[in-house]
């Protein structure tokens, strides 16, 4: 089974690099001793001489010339650790264990008590059990990640307790934790939970929480205690309408938000208009995942109702992989949305996967329209999974040899790119403001071809 490995280091008063009396001999001593030479009796001398003495010699010594006489000897390797000016300090520990002893294996937090834990910076336990003990102090802890690790809310609770210098806390997989309690801590600024698939709820009473990331079903949170939360990413799994969630539920969680990414994979009915505002929201991305299902009586039209209810809005993102009734099968007429507010702040706008959905084509029009301040459009006909926004705006038929082949799609997408196109070209060009620089995506020439 593998053991933690703790990365050691030692810290010492400075000393002097000339050897003190007698260092140079017991270094020379200790070369003839590995090395077989000198008299016969001086060897047996030296053998019969305790382990204590050599540790009492090197205690003399300056812990520079303890340190190089141990390196010529092994005899020296045990006896210069007894120099009273050594510490030891473990200050990262990481333990990944094999999927076969994730069961049965339990952390020793016993390691955890003494000096150990005192100088622990970094934690890092994946796939096994920990259970803290009362008095557990990590007061030098300053980032804690837990990988489908078993422990409780209560038992995490007592541990975050004692970690007052704690900056980072990652929680992954941890399926016992059922309510989530972070106390004040007041140097915490980043919190990952991800996948905690038994957790019912959220209490934090970290006032200095500036980044939080979110991944699971949508949980209870405590009003009013996230407020100096800047950078908020949700993604929501097994929870139906959660872009009505976010619009309604979260301008009282986080008031001061600045960025916020949002995913969700079902969605059933429209945004709502809401009287409640996201104050100082500089940058929202919602992202419909690959395996969204979108009901066809929610409308990518009324995501207006995110741009009404963030009036600071600089950039909106908008990822998607799915479509509506094409724009070219509606005979209806395009509707109209006098009676919103201009945008005065929004610049950028980014449409990845945009596609001939009468609704989208819509929404499309009502920013141009709408929106007093804008000063780029992209529209990306594909809708795919990117590695870097480089790859959003380029295809491999005019960014040279970067990357020999773009990201295989299917010929359905290819199909509805193509739409897309023609849906750009008749009904949205047109509207598009002489200052306003419309970037379209076009389906690569050589690798989207049906």
């Amino acid at each position: 089974m593998p053991a933690p490995r703790p990365v050691f280091s030692f810290s010492s008063p400075s000393s002097s690099s000339s050897p003190a009396p007698g260092a140079a001999a017991a270094a020379a001593a200790a070369a003839d001793a590995s090395s077989g030479s000198g008299s016969g009796a001086d060897v047996v001398r030296r053998r019969r001489n305790p382990a204590d003495i050599w540790s009492h010699i090197h205690s003399l010594m300056p812990l520079r010339d303890a340190s190089r006489a141990a390196c010529v000897s092994r005899a020296f390797l045990r006896s210069w650790r007894c120099h009273p000016n050594l510490i030891f300090r473990i200050e990262e520990i990481t333990l990944v264990l094999p999927l076969k002893h994730r069961k049965v294996y339990s952390f020793p937090c016993s390691l955890l008590f003494g000096g150990s834990g005192r100088s622990l910076r970094y934690l890092d336990i994946n796939g096994c059990s920990f259970r803290p003990m009362v008095g557990l102090c990590l007061r030098s802890l300053t980032k804690l990640r837990l990988c489908q690790v078993r422990i409780t809310g209560d038992e995490l609770e007592c541990l975050l307790a004692n970690t007052i210098a704690l900056k980072e806390l990652e929680l992954m997989k941890c399926s016992e934790i059922i309510f989530l309690k972070v106390p004040l801590l007041k140097q915490l600024s980043y919190l990952n939970v991800f996948a905690c698939n038994m957790l019912q709820m959220i209490e934090i009473k970290a006032l200095n929480l500036s980044a939080f990331n979110f991944t699971g079903s949508t949980v209870q949170f405590s009003l009013g205690q996230l407020l100096r939360v800047k950078d908020l990413n949700m993604t929501c799994l097994k929870k139906f309408d959660v872009l009505c969630y976010v619009i309604t539920k979260l301008p009282y969680v986080v008031p001061n938000v600045e960025t916020l990414v949002v995913s969700s994979i079902t969605e059933r009915v429209d945004a709502p208009m809401v009287s409640a505002k996201f104050l100082h929201l500089k940058y929202l991305s919602i992202e419909l995942a690959p395996a969204c299902s979108i009901s066809p009586e929610c409308d990518y039209l009324s995501l207006i109702y995110f741009l009404d209810a963030s009036p600071v809005l600089e950039t909106f993102i908008l990822r998607e992989y799915m479509n509506h009734c094409s724009v070219f099968d509606d005979a209806s007429p395009m509707r109209l949305m006098t009676e919103h507010k201009k945008h005065k702040n929004l610049k950028n706008v980014t449409m990845i996967g945009f596609c001939s959905a009468k609704s989208m084509v819509e929404l499309t029009c009502h920013i141009l329209e709408s929106t007093t301040s804008l000063e780029c459009i992209t529209l990306d006909t594909i809708a795919s999974s990117y590695e870097n926004e480089e790859d959003i705006i380029d295809r491999c038929c005019v960014r040279g040899t970067r990357r020999r082949e773009c990201l295989s799609i299917g010929t359905e997408m290819i199909l509805e790119a193509h739409r897309a196109i023609l849906a750009i070209e008749r009904y949205i060009l047109g509207k598009v403001p002489a200052a306003v620089r419309l970037d379209v995506h076009r389906p690569c020439t050589r690798c989207h071809t049906v």
